[in-house]
């Protein structure tokens, strides 16, 4: 994937970015296309021994561009070490793409700690992250914020009320973000992919045992296709290149959000029929 001109200037040449949730899956592909484009890339995961290999693999391919830090990517304290020492290591943060997140529980039996979990990763973990670059990117003129949400941020999650429920918050609050700072130069995308082969999908994470997280899973696979990391994050690249807001790998997900909103209740009722299909 190339890109020129301004559209390269807003995209990823030269530009130093930061990656939560890169010890794999989207986070570790993300930051691959990124040192491919031309960025300096500093990655993050709670899995350090994980994120370690990645980064030795990443470093082989792109000698220099690669920064790596393990952190909870939904503490203050963590993110803000990290974009001290990746400005640091590459100088200032032009993008950062708030990746990291959990699959958390299922069903009304998910427990507090998961709903907190959920809600602490998937959506508080982006407000810290924008509340410590977004002023510093209005003083430089710009920035751009990715966040990585899922289509069960637009068209809910069979199962999982923690992950539906969290990846709505992480839809509102990007389109809140775009919405607010938009004219001040910080652009916004945010990524709703279905289908990616990755460890939460698949179990690897160790957060998808049981009858109800079987449904959640069947359900995401049978409704589209099942797309590798890399593939999402050149679809991502593309977007930003274009400074797309809402980033749909799968283009089916559109259609099934603009026949929600057309008609809520059809929509429930479909969505009921679905989960006994599933079952």
């Amino acid at each position: 994937m190339e890109f020129s001109g301004a559209a390269a200037k807003s995209t990823a040449t030269g530009r130093v970015a930061v990656v939560t949730g890169a010890a794999g899956g989207i986070g570790a592909a993300l930051a691959q296309r990124l040192a491919q484009n031309g960025a300096r890339v500093a990655i993050t995961d709670v899995n350090a021994d994980k994120l370690a290999s990645t980064a030795a693999r990443l470093t082989q391919d792109h000698p220099g561009a690669i920064f790596a830090q393990a952190g909870d990517a939904s503490s203050e304290r963590d993110l803000s070490s990290l974009i001290a020492e990746t400005e640091s290591q590459f100088g200032p943060v032009e993008m950062f793409f708030a990746n990291a997140g959990v699959g958390g529980g299922v069903g009304l039996d998910a427990s507090e700690h998961e709903w907190g979990q959920a809600i602490q990763v998937n959506v508080l973990g982006h407000v810290r992250a924008a509340r410590l670059l977004v002023p510093r990117w209005i003083e430089r003129g710009g920035g751009y914020f990715v966040s990585t949400a899922s289509a069960a941020g637009l068209i809910t999650q069979l199962g999982s009320a923690t992950y539906a429920v969290s990846k709505h918050g992480a839809v509102a609050f990007a389109e809140w973000l775009a919405v607010t700072y938009g004219k001040q130069g910080i652009k916004v995308s945010c990524l709703c992919p279905m289908g990616v082969n990755t460890d939460m999908l698949t179990g690897g994470d160790g957060n998808s045992a049981g009858a109800v997280a079987q449904v959640s899973a069947k359900a995401v696979t049978e409704a589209g296709t099942v797309l590798e990391p890399l593939e999402v994050a050149g679809i991502v690249l593309d977007a930003i290149r274009d400074e797309r807001f809402l980033i749909l790998p799968h283009p089916e997900v559109l259609d099934f959000f603009q026949r929600k909103t057309s008609d809520y209740d059809r929509w429930i009722r479909g969505m009921r029929r679905y989960q006994e299909a599933v079952a």
